[in-house]
């Protein structure tokens, strides 16, 4: 089977699809959970597929460091190693090189530089990333870039997107073709309206299966990111998968879907489940403030999620302020439920041709927060749509 996406409906700018892989279809918009390491942390395998999640994402940099790309390809490749049989993206480690990695040195060739686990000394290059990737296996492959922190300076901000288009081309002569895999370039240029449209023009000339918009979701405001999205949009291919990556909050995943983008991964709901943050329809529930002690409300009555149906919002906050993992465990999985109930909700109403009533009433959900819940009588019990 060859990689296709397959766009099956549209309601403005926002659209919904479906991407054909042979390890399965992502319906689209998609938001693909984090597994950086090879686990959704606190999560298991089969209960990521069970939220409605088509893909998860990996990344080169964590992976080459430990256990080895080499090791987990003697043990039959990622899908096997972490259980899991579906669709994988793997990001190419620029942007971790960049945050994460000690004395970093970059060039033309690569960068060079010490891992922030034990001060190994590595090379990464756009053919040593696609070779990770390939030893792998993973399904959709990302090009190295280098990704900037913002704010920058234009000409740092140029110099970055230029070098990242040399990679984009190194990078898709490395790729290893494979019936069904894929790779996709990764549009640059930070805040800059024209350094962005060169990006964009340049890598649509290139043989790449799917497009990013990388470089966002690192310091600048949300009203900078959308308006990058809508300056960028325009110029990639409308026959292929449009991916903002490490994008974002609920509000980002929304008001990215009104513009056009199909792919979105994000440690957000993983993160925020740790440390006692749920995502719910309501909005943000910081479960370890002290006046859910005594809530025996759960997080959510009409979610089908049981972590947000099933436990009182005291008990969450006894398991948080108890330094308890279930807690953890709880609201991690809380969160991606809301995450991919509200990617399926966009879904439906692209599909159907309502998303601005969609969006307007998820908004409006939002700014109500709580306050109608509290004093309303108890709702139904939740049904399978």
């Amino acid at each position: 089977m060859a990689f296709k996406f397959t766009i099956n409906g549209t309601d403005g700018a926002a659209r919904t699809g479906v991407i054909s892989m042979p390890r399965g279809a992502i319906r689209t918009p998609a938001f693909m959970p984090v597994g950086t390491a090879g686990t959704v942390k606190a999560m298991y395998a089969d209960q990521v597929k069970a939220l409605g999640a088509d893909i998860v994402l990996g990344n080169v940099y964590h992976l080459m460091l430990r256990p080895g790309a080499e090791r987990v390809a003697e043990l039959g490749g990622l899908h096997k190693f972490m259980n899991w049989p579906h669709p994988i993206l793997t990001d190419s480690g620029g942007f971790q090189v960049m945050s994460l990695s000690k004395l970093r040195k970059l060039d033309e060739n690569g960068v060079r530089f010490q891992s922030h686990i034990d001060g190994s000394k590595h090379l990464l290059t756009p053919e040593r990333s696609m070779e990770i990737q390939h030893l792998l296996d993973s399904d959709i492959h990302m090009q190295f870039d280098e990704c900037v922190k913002l704010p920058a300076t234009p000409q740092e901000v140029e110099r970055a997107m230029l070098l990242s288009l040399r990679w984009a081309e190194r990078s898709r002569k490395a790729f290893f073709e494979k019936e069904g895999r894929a790779i996709f370039g990764i549009v640059q240029g930070g805040d800059n309206h024209k350094l962005r449209v060169d990006s964009a023009k340049a890598l649509a000339e290139m043989d790449f299966h799917g497009l990013a918009i990388g470089g966002l979701a690192v310091g600048e405001p949300q009203a900078v990111m959308l308006d990058m999205i809508e300056t960028v949009v325009p110029y990639l291919p409308q026959e292929k998968p449009r991916y903002l990556m490490g994008v974002g909050t609920p509000d980002d995943l929304l008001e990215s879907v009104r513009r056009g983008v199909d792919m979105f991964d994000c440690v957000m709901p993983t993160r925020a489940g740790r440390h006692g943050l749920a995502y719910t329809r309501f909005g943000r529930i910081n479960i370890k403030n002290a006046r859910y002690a005594d809530d025996s409300r759960p997080l959510d009555l009409r979610s089908l999620c049981p972590a947000a149906r099933d436990y009182s919002r005291a008990y969450l906050h006894h398991l948080f302020k108890s330094g308890e993992i279930l807690g953890m465990m709880l609201l991690t999985w809380a969160n991606l439920h809301y995450y991919q109930d509200l990617m399926a909700g966009m879904r439906k109403a692209i599909a159907e041709g309502r998303f601005s009533d969609f969006y307007g009433e998820t908004k409006a959900q939002w700014a109500r927060g709580e306050v109608e819940e509290e004093t309303r009588v108890p709702l139904d019990p939740p049904t399978e749509s």
